[in-house]
């Protein structure tokens, strides 16, 4: 630490930076500062360096270099699927405190080897998953804590666009990210099911992968972020997961760039107990919230929505920041209190050994059984 706040060096400075990291960070400045830039695009991590870094911020290419820098505490790694598992890796051997984006990594072998390395160090390790702090999540959680849904035995995760196919960076590069919509937005609806079921031990996993629409120069029309190039879209348009929980719970996983269907619906969950269900209606998709439970209620089926919280003069009703700056803020308090992080690693590594599973289920074209 210097000036009493946390050193913290970022690698990789694209989009996912841009949008989440450096401003979540620079909403901490009680906490923290923004010391060391590194992109292999030299003018990102020059740009990240001028717009949210020290006076005296440095510039990197080879995060070896920046991780070289005994004055940086934490480092978030913001790079695509498949450098996760390096960087962080060497990140936890340099000693640092590490976030690292969503997924944990696009294998489970190299998941593995980030735990392994973090359970070497002693250090502090997250990984982004910035849903959970949402205010219908939290709510969500903290109700199936209280047992208002009874013992939760069926779920579904919906990850799901009906053309919203990322048209930046390397999305549809599958030597990069290692999947499309499975594991770029599957991985968050699965991550908020999982957390408010609190069951994270898997036995079966089987699945569906579809390569339909990508490579359809048509199904490009509409696409929210403009058409796509087929010739270069690599992943999947789609992927479903069917996933079988050693105490018998079962989980539909739903996930798509692009898929026929009426709405959207994205980092979502619905939830069936013995004594009520709950749905996320829109989750990352839609304006707001609208959180619903179902029950019976004087030998009624009865609907409890809980929307949005409506505005009164001077004061919104929704204080704490966005999702993202929560996050930051528990995160780099988790390291100053010496207290663990709310996304703990042993369950985001579930969240990629699932995936993982779902990938290899469907290219095997069977059931696969979890150890």
């Amino acid at each position: 630490m210097k000036n009493g706040k946390l050193q913290v060096g970022v690698i990789g400075c694209g989009g996912i930076a841009n949008q989440k990291h450096f401003p979540a960070l620079t909403s901490q400045s009680d906490k923290c500062e923004i010391v060391a830039f590194c992109d292999i695009i030299r003018e990102r991590a020059e740009k990240g360096a001028k717009e949210y870094g020290t006076p005296d911020a440095k510039v990197y290419e080879d995060y070896h270099e920046l991780l070289k820098d005994p004055e940086i505490d934490v480092v978030h790694v913001c790079t695509p699927n498949n450098a996760h598992c390096p960087i962080t890796v060497a990140a936890f051997e340099a000693g640092k405190h590490v976030l690292c984006e969503k997924p944990m990594a696009a294998t489970t072998e190299d998941a593995q080897k980030m735990m392994d390395a973090w359970k070497k160090s002693g250090k502090k390790f997250t990984i982004g998953y910035q849903n959970r702090f949402r205010t219908d999540a939290q709510m969500l959680k903290r109700t199936c804590e209280e047992g208002k849904l009874g013992d939760i035995y069926f779920a579904k995760a919906h990850a799901v666009r009906r053309r919203a196919v990322p048209t930046w960076g390397v999305f549809p590069d599958k030597s990069k990210q290692g999947g499309g919509p499975l594991i770029d937005i599957g991985t968050h609806a699965l991550d908020i099911t999982l957390w408010c079921m609190d069951n994270y031990e898997p036995e079966t996993v089987t699945g569906s992968v579809f390569e339909k629409l990508g490579h359809l120069p048509e199904a490009t029309e509409g696409n929210m972020f403009g058409p796509w190039d087929p010739e270069k879209f690599e992943v999947e348009d789609s992927a479903f997961g069917y996933i079988k929980m050693k105490n018998g719970a079962t989980i539909f996983l739903e996930s798509a760039w692009a898929l026929n269907v009426k709405e959207s619906r994205e980092a979502a969950t619905t939830l069936c107990g013995t004594k009520a269900g709950a749905e996320m209606i829109g989750g990352m998709s839609g304006q707001g919230y609208d959180l619903v439970f179902n029950e019976t209620t004087g030998g009624v089926l009865t609907e409890e929505h809980i929307s949005d919280t409506g505005a009164i003069a001077f004061f919104e009703g929704k204080g704490g920041g966005s999702p993202a700056e929560k996050e930051c803020k528990q995160w780099l308090e988790a390291i100053l209190e010496d207290k663990d992080p709310l996304v703990k690693p042993e369950q985001a590594f579930v969240v990629t050994e699932i995936l993982d599973t779902i990938y290899k289920a469907a290219a095997a074209g069977h059931e696969i059984k979890l150890d």
